[in-house]
């Protein structure tokens, strides 16, 4: 049985995450702005584990150099150009 206090103590927990790493996400982050964080997660993994990188350059039949290179642009804009945002009257 939870008490008040774990209740508390859980969320103070889970505050401090989101604070401390970004992709972890809060109640405010879109739809968007998460699958972008996804996506980079994703492409900074591929880049930084070399045997992830050998195992796209095969299969895309590249050098791992170009590989590289074509996951750090696809940093740049992942999902593409952020939708428009919608006024609240």
């Amino acid at each position: 049985m939870t008490t008040l206090q774990d209740r508390f103590n859980i969320n103070s927990q889970l505050e401090h995450l989101q604070a401390k790493y970004v992709g972890t996400g809060h109640a405010d982050l879109s739809r968007f702005e998460w699958a972008v964080n996804i996506h980079r997660d994703s492409y900074a993994s591929y880049i930084g584990h070399h045997p992830m990188l050998c195992y796209h350059a095969v299969a895309e039949n590249e050098s791992i150099g170009r590989i590289k290179y074509n996951f750090m642009q696809k940093m740049l804009l992942p999902c593409g150009l952020p939708p428009e945002k919608q006024e609240q009257e």
